[in-house]
């Protein structure tokens, strides 16, 4: 394996000087939590490191496709992701902004981990649609913009790599109207002098966004700092100096189109996920991304209520609430530790504190809730609603767990989906069997991968499901890096996976279940009946002659069976 190439990243303090901790109201309506969702390649890792720039965690940033010599990115902090140049696993990163508290949740772009994003899209307030100038809305951009809308969150839409040729700004508002059936209000214009993008027409604030040109390429290295940025009207002589003549008279029939094409910014719809309002800008080099930030912080919501089983959870309420949306082992290899990710949803959290473990009905006392940039952690005195705060997890956790101050009420769970590839596992080394065992359990848990094994007392194989193929390699890898453990993957003939449960809610009879399928019947992480087909006319047939049975492609919670 390749050694990994040298990284230096310049850092301003990470963690300024605590600031005296105002009434937990006024906490709470400073927090804005959020992702960015995008196809691979649309810059999304760029972005997020841009945002830390501005935000001044950060002095320097890094490219993600880093080279000797150059910076890599802060928020990918797994070495396979900085070997590769991919973000893989989900980063927390949190930083003030303007006197706002920021919690971007940066996710996995690569369709193979999609899983990881859906999941992380559960603990978000609104999300930023990154899409490509050149390219649109792309097929893994559908996919997580469906998780949005059916979550009704706000959703920022922001065009990158403006810096290079791209499509017609008007052929993209049609398309992402046409395609994703979401309104589009265009805030920040694209503005050019012959054919190089030299800055934005902001329409809300009437303003023109100037970038120096000797900024106006493609460049990660001039891109590491902020630009020098011109701020001015749109009358004023420097845009006609600064665009040229052709420049500025496109500028102004732009704009007037604009106006007379649709209607003024309606903000009850786009709180409700049905209008975008859509920037245009280079995050590789910075161009837009002021603009950006400015409207980004007027118009994101902070923490709304959240649905539960006994009616939505106002995130005013002085009692503690959150549920835990991923799990991550081994982020400090030396300690071989293993965190629980919570979103708080109400109340704060602070050190110490005792919290009620909805599933097990068990109290925990928190010794060291924790804050994220990225691989970095500090513990955290307080937690509001909003916060990501992490747990240690002794092997506790469950994703979707909620935890309260006392209450036994649970959120809205978060579901497993069907994967659509399949491999045996196989261990080389038999006497690694006991580290096998645990890594393998622990990669689960996380939600990496699928596992399904056989029902106690059965034979067979252990199993993985994923996604996407990638997810496979990521196992492998983490399990010889973290765990010591070398394993061979197999083919395998399923081609399906389906959560099998009762229509009538009665328990499951496992024999039963042998059969009346022709698949083989495993159980999952959770302890859950999954069937796996071969093929689609095998699971077509169990559903035909087994009505009384549901194969669902989805499952939340804990399957009932017999005993």
């Amino acid at each position: 394996m390749h050694s990994a190439p040298r990284w230096v990243i310049l850092r301003a303090l990470a963690r300024p000087p605590r600031a005296p901790t105002m009434s937990p109201q006024h906490e709470i309506r400073r927090r804005r939590t959020f992702a960015i969702i995008s196809h691979p390649d649309a810059g999304k890792t760029t972005l997020t490191e841009k945002l830390l720039l501005y935000g001044g965690v950060i002095q320097l940033a890094g490219a993600v496709k880093a080279k000797r010599g150059r910076a890599s990115a802060v928020s990918d902090w797994m070495e396979m992701e900085r070997e590769r140049g991919i973000s893989i696993t989900t980063s927390v990163l949190q930083f003030p902004y303007r006197g706002l508290q920021m919690n971007l949740l940066d996710t996995p772009g690569h369709a193979d981990f999609s899983e990881d994003t859906y999941r992380t899209l559960h603990a978000v307030d609104g999300a930023v649609m990154l899409l490509d100038c050149a390219k649109g809305v792309e097929a893994q951009t559908k996919k997580l913009f469906r998780v949005c809308r059916q979550r009704a969150i706000p959703i920022f839409t922001f065009v990158n790599k403006m810096d290079r040729g791209g499509r017609d700004p008007f052929d993209l508002i049609g398309e992402v109207e046409s395609v994703l059936g979401i309104g589009v209000f265009p805030v920040a214009w694209p503005v050019f002098r012959g054919g190089t993008f030299r800055g934005v027409y902001h329409r809300l604030k009437h303003r023109v966004y100037l970038f120096d040109a000797a900024h106006a390429g493609s460049s990660a290295t001039s891109g590491a700092e902020r630009p020098p940025v011109e701020v001015t009207g749109i009358d004023d002589p420097l845009v006609r100096e600064e665009l040229d003549d052709v420049g500025f008279d496109r500028l102004r029939q732009d704009a007037e189109l604009l106006e007379a094409a649709g209607d003024g910014f309606d903000e009850e719809r786009f709180l409700a996920g049905e209008l975008s309002p859509m920037f245009f800008g280079s995050a590789i080099n910075n161009f837009g991304l002021e603009a950006f930030l400015e409207t980004f912080c007027e118009l994101m919501p902070p923490p709304r209520p959240r649905p539960s089983d006994q009616g939505p959870i106002d995130p005013g309420r002085d009692e503690f609430s959150g549920f835990v949306f991923k799990i991550q082992a081994n982020m400090d290899r030396a300690h071989r530790d293993r965190v629980a990710f919570v979103r708080i949803c109400s109340g704060r959290v602070s050190r110490g504190m005792k919290v009620h473990h909805v599933r097990t009905g068990r109290d925990l006392r928190l010794m060291s809730p924790t804050q994220f940039l990225a691989g970095e952690r500090s513990v955290v005195e307080d937690g509001f609603a909003g916060d990501v705060v992490g747990i240690p997890d002794p092997g506790t956790f469950e994703i979707g767990d909620t935890l309260t101050g006392g209450s036994r009420f649970a959120f809205e769970p978060i579901p497993s989906f069907a994967p659509e590839h399949f491999s045996r596992l196989v261990m080389l080394d038999p006497l690694r069997r006991k580290q096998f065992a645990r890594g393998v359990e622990q990669l689960a848990q996380e939600g990496t991968v699928q596992l399904y094994r056989p029902p106690a007392g059965r034979a067979g194989d252990l199993v993985l499901g994923a996604l996407g193929q990638l997810q496979f390699e990521v196992v492998r890898y983490r399990l010889e890096n973290e765990y010591g453990v070398e394993v061979r993957l197999e083919s395998t003939p399923y081609q399906l996976a389906r959560w099998v449960s009762r229509a009538d809610g009665a328990p499951l009879d496992l024999d039963h279940l042998y059969g009346a399928v022709e698949g083989m019947v495993v159980l999952d992480i959770r302890d859950r009946l999954v069937v796996l087909f071969d093929r689609e006319w095998a699971l077509r047939t169990a559903e035909r002659l087994h009505p009384e049975l549901v194969f669902g492609e989805t499952a939340t919670g804990v399957v009932v069976r017999a005993a």
